[in-house]
């Protein structure tokens, strides 16, 4: 999908020529940098910034809506539509940090600088995500309507008629949100709002955000006397202590206010060309150890659970020649077919990587399964060079199996291991990009051995790939078994976020935490029932809700790495300035999603889904709709004179499902593969494959003719020889429709 996206953009920019802006200046045809490698082309014009893009049936409407030019005439339709990227003319981004979370809104303009006046198209949005980012909203301004989105309930959502295609709203990679506003007019300024929220890293005592602000050049104005102005403002309430100090940033920022754990930043300029870095901060909590904090606050008034929220927080400081604990691990790894190629490798490097990184004190083991388990060794090893190399060696000649996945063996096996550990933490890491029908049955014995198995009882760590997991089993799985979940739906980040889970579990500097109000407190309810471990690279963060008194100190307990006891008090601050109800959403939604699945509980859903449609977070029980408003309706609609049932009142459209899911069994069971796309060749473009690959050494996608699209610019006599014979061909077969692209010319030449 994403690639067929990159080649739709490359095809606009090509048929963007087409535009003329006048004697004395260029075309608006994208500056040629040096071509990318053709595995790299997604990567190369998918957006790294908010981006807007007409979407182009029909080449004939291409042309300057304020000085239309004659062009020769085009035969055709693209298809797909080729998506021209439209120029903007003013952006603004607003950062809100509060501890690990940013919530980030970017407010810009685009033209449709590319579609006759009398024509109009429909035109797509298309922006990245920072660090775990979770699409919040979208709102579009156009001269006479406005559209935006929203949440509604699952029950609700059964009633809208009106279903939006999968290009018109939804994820185009696991990062990057997509939304098709319908019918623009040429020549028409559009105005457009984006928020999301995303995490901000940790490493070293040092929090750094990065929002994805690099714009390519041809979004620039060809038109210089266009006033361009570009706005960054940052603000940032650490919540958790006083001695911050700013380390860097990527853009020129001012700062304008400081108060104790806040601080404000301001970028303001009138500028030749947009950002082409992504923007960047980082700054650091002065504190070498182990330091918390509680933060209170009552619920917003929309909050239908009017008890009071509360978020412990703990820090790991920045003194990193603190002792971690020695480790016994386990890896898990699914090798059913569908891991076969960059999944298992991708595995198999990460895995090689976290070996290296033990001590000789530490030990290991790898257990392989599919239908049945395969073990690298029946005992654990210690962590030699040279049993580390064997156990590399034996990763790399194991190759997918078919049959089934059964995933309780080997976690057994597993759990055996690591049962009689004294003196370390015992750890256990599943890999697996299937579902399984025992999943629940898999949670409720590893939660009765966890229990039985008493302090330092083995962690679960799990990582899900691709979407056919179901990644609230290993969300459920990591919780019950303290440990933590990360998963990767892009085939080419696995390797990387499984080393963060790695490295993250493998630093640990305090296990066991318990708080002590926590215990025996029916007036507490923590939503994550587990308390994970604090690891040198994360932060730690527990919420939950209250009723009655709460008290002013709370009392943190744990084992540090040498085995001693820890105990640190905490002080409670109720807090106005952190909406509490916000920043704590996404973590709440998830750890609820987990529990409301492992328990199939129709109460903790219907909860999950009143703090989805409140904090406008998505979720399992929850779509999104977008709303589509006639602003001469709006004094109407507030005074309430419009219902949802009225021919004025908005109109909704149902987008795609945008929520992960509950996993796939039937695809488990057949073996597809994370990101498998079924290919589709059209049979009339395999009959000219050949007849054209001499042409300009380029394929046009668009249509069956499979014309070259180079010609869009020159076409010498070859070209003018292959298109005559394909052409006659056509109509011999009785094709209608031939390549556009290849017709488009050059300004009226």
């Amino acid at each position: 999908m994403a690639e067929d996206f990159a080649k739709a953009v490359e095809d606009g920019l090509h048929l963007a020529k087409r535009v003329y802006l006048g004697k004395d200046r260029a075309s608006m045809e994208a500056p040629k940098p040096p071509l990318p490698p053709v595995q790299a082309l997604a990567d190369w014009y998918l957006p790294s910034a908010p981006m807007v893009y007409a979407v182009i049936s029909d080449p004939r409407m291409v042309d300057n809506p304020d000085m239309p030019s004659y062009q020769p005439h085009v035969h055709g339709r693209c298809d797909p539509p080729a998506l021209i990227p439209l120029q903007m003319s003013g952006v603004d981004l607003e950062v809100d940090c509060y501890g690990d979370t940013a919530f980030v809104q970017v407010s810009g303009k685009w033209r449709v600088h590319c579609v006759m006046g009398s024509r109009s198209c429909d035109c797509r949005i298309a922006f990245p995500m920072g660090n775990q980012g979770s699409i919040l909203g979208v709102e579009v301004d156009l001269p006479g309507k406005s559209y935006s989105t929203e949440l509604i309930g699952v029950e609700e959502s059964k009633v809208i008629e009106k279903l939006a295609r999968p290009q018109d709203g939804g994820f185009l990679e696991p990062h990057i949100f997509t939304l098709t506003v319908p019918q623009v007019d040429g020549g028409t300024n559009i105005g457009i709002k984006l928020r999301w929220s995303q995490k901000l890293s940790y490493n070293e005592g040092e929090f750094c955000l990065t929002v994805p602000f690099s714009f390519p050049e041809y979004v620039t104005p060809a038109v210089k006397k266009i006033s361009k102005k570009e706005k960054i403002q940052l603000n940032v309430n650490s919540g958790i202590a006083t001695g911050i100090l700013c380390k860097a940033t990527s853009h020129p920022l001012k700062e304008t206010k400081r108060q104790a754990e806040k601080f404000s930043f301001l970028y303001e300029a009138e500028i030749l060309t947009w950002s082409n870095t992504d923007f960047s901060f980082s700054y650091s909590v002065s504190s070498s150890n182990i330091f918390g904090g509680v933060l209170m606050q009552s619920p917003p008034s929309y909050d239908r659970d009017q008890r009071d929220m509360f978020c412990v927080y703990l820090l790991p400081g920045s003194q990193k020649s603190r002792k971690v604990f020695k480790k016994e691990v386990v890896f898990v790894v699914d090798i059913s077919d569908s891991m076969q190629g960059k999944p298992l490798e991708a595995t198999k490097a990460a895995i090689s990587s976290a070996l290296s990184k033990l001590g000789p004190e530490d030990s290991f083991n790898i257990i392989a399964f599919c239908g049945e388990a395969f073990l690298f060794s029946t005992a654990m090893e210690l962590a030699s060079e040279e049993a580390i190399e064997r156990a590399t060696t034996w990763m790399s000649a194991k190759s997918t199996m078919g049959g089934g996945t059964n995933m309780s063996n080997p976690l057994e096996k597993a759990s055996e291991m690591l049962s009689n550990t004294i003196g370390s933490v015992p750890m256990i890491f599943l890999i697996t990009d299937g579902a399984v029908e025992d999943e629940r049955n898999i949670c409720d014995q590893m939660k009765k051995r966890l229990t039985n198995a008493g302090s330092l009882s083995p962690r679960i760590y799990t990582f899900g790939i691709g979407s056919f997991c179901n990644h609230y089993f290993l969300r459920m799985l990591a919780m019950i078994g303290r440990g933590d979940f990360d998963a990767a739906r892009d085939l080419g980040l696995i390797e990387v976020q499984m080393q963060k889970l790695f490295s993250k579990a493998l630093s640990t500097v305090l296990a066991d935490i318990t708080i002590d109000a926590f215990s025996d407190n029916g007036q507490i309810e923590v939503y994550s029932s587990c308390i994970p471990d604090l690891s040198f690279e994360s932060p730690l963060t527990i919420c939950g809700r209250y009723q009655g008194r709460f008290p002013d100190t709370l009392k943190a307990n744990g084992v540090l790495g040498d085995m001693s006891n820890f105990v640190m008090d905490l002080k409670v601050v109720r807090t106005k300035d952190i909406p509490l109800d916000r920043v704590l959403a996404r973590q709440q939604i998830d750890l609820l999603t987990a529990q409301a699945w492992f328990s199939e509980n129709k109460q903790l859903e219907q909860q999950v889904a009143r703090l989805s449609i409140e904090t406008c977070n998505i979720s399992e029980y929850t779509r999104m709709v977008l709303l589509e408003k006639n602003k001469l309706d709006k004094a109407n609609e507030s005074s309430g004179a419009l219902k949802k049932g009225d021919p004025g009142a908005p109109k909704r459209v149902l987008l795609q499902s945008l929520s992960v899911g509950f996993g796939d069994l039937i695809a488990t069971a057949e073996n597809i593969r994370p990101g498998a796309v079924e290919q589709k060749l059209p049979s009339a473009a395999e009959a000219f494959v050949k007849a054209t690959s001499d042409c300009c050494g380029r394929m046009c996608h668009h249509c069956c003719c499979m014309c070259c699209i180079e010609c869009c610019s020159m076409m010498n006599n070859q070209c003018a020889i292959l298109l005559t014979q394909i052409f006659t061909a056509l109509a011999i077969i009785g094709c209608l429709e031939c390549c556009t692209l290849c017709c488009c010319g050059q300004n009226g030449q």
